[in-house]
């Protein structure tokens, strides 16, 4: 059973000419273990989709799949309108793999190099190639430094500006910001938010909620190798609230009669109502006052989408 919001667009519909991805039923196993167990969503062109789901949920063989790594054992799936293991398509792919490692000995103006050259990039483009990426990346006075000499973050960068070469259509992040300090996941968000506006798909896997929150049109929910939700923000997270209020003289009689506002949590003086409207705040804060309390503080913040997938991933449905 799907959270509100799955959409299970064009199944067994085969090519979805507007989308970047699109599978159907896609699955792999390894003997009796489903590491992916019919996956199926749709990724518009042009969109920035974030990939989500605990250890273990199956995000790693999807990539893999998409990018023609590893073999399905059913299902189908089309990378930039084409199937799975296209030539064409797959040029049209960057990639940042969660794990990499490049020759320490090389520079990195030669790292990118040899990757144009195995892109088959046309060597007059070379130039022009790297030190774009380069720029994008802010490695520009560490373009002749040897990679032995890069913190992680910077090697960090370096994969990035590998997976910019040739002006992707695609871009497959892994945990982008894992390696980065809070100025390198900034910069990283601008490179992705650049990348939508030349028309570019960034297809994000990452397990930081809240940077994924600030870069992504929609999000897909993984659990047990299937989507479990998928949607917008907006969608998913709907216009629920978290409001804390700071309460004194209430009776438990009287905490009961709050239960109708959703479930709450009471913790010395302060009371947690985890999923509010905010239009309903003030009603809540009066009929505390009501029933004999007082109130010395409110606090409110929108739901996170930390919050909805932990709901999520506990059982929950409805945002």
């Amino acid at each position: 059973m799907t959270a509100p919001g799955i959409d299970p667009q064009g199944v067994g519909s085969g090519a979805v000419p507007d989308a970047a991805i699109h599978t159907e039923a896609l699955t792999k196993r390894y003997g009796r273990l489903a590491a992916l167990a019919g996956l199926t969503m749709t990724v518009p062109r042009g969109e920035v989709f974030g990939f989500l789901g605990p250890n273990g949920a199956g995000k790693p063989t999807a990539v893999k799949l998409l990018l023609g790594l590893a073999q399905p054992t059913a299902g189908q799936a089309w990378l930039l309108g084409s199937p799975l293991g296209d030539r064409e398509a797959r040029r049209r792919v960057g990639y940042l793999p969660e794990l990499f490692r490049y020759q320490d000995w090389l520079k990195a103006r030669e790292v990118l190099q040899l990757h144009c050259e195995l892109m088959g990039l046309p060597r007059t483009r070379w130039r022009a190639e790297i030190d774009a990426a380069l720029d994008t990346v802010g490695l520009v006075a560490r373009a002749d430094h040897q990679v032995r000499q890069f913190s992680k973050g910077m090697q960090q960068r370096l994969g990035l500006g590998v997976a910019l070469l040739g002006s992707p259509d695609l871009v497959v992040l892994d945990e982008p910001t894992s390696a980065l300090d809070p100025i390198g996941r900034a910069d990283v968000r601008q490179v992705i938010r650049n990348l939508k506006q030349r028309g570019a798909t960034v297809f994000l896997n990452s397990h930081l909620l809240s940077e994924v929150e600030q870069v992504c049109d929609r999000v897909a929910v993984l659990d047990h190798g299937r989507v479990i939700a998928i949607g917008s923000l907006d969608d998913l997270i709907g216009g629920a609230t978290t409001a804390r209020l700071r309460v004194t003289q209430l009776t438990s009689v009287a905490e009961q009669e709050l239960r109708r506002y959703g479930a709450v949590t009471v913790e010395a003086d302060w009371y947690t109502f985890a999923t509010v409207a905010a239009a309903e705040v003030p009603s809540l804060v009066e009929e505390v006052i009501r029933l004999g309390g007082r109130v010395h503080a409110v606090e409110q913040r929108r739901r996170s989408l930390e919050d909805r997938f932990l709901q999520l991933l506990d059982g929950g449905g409805e945002p």
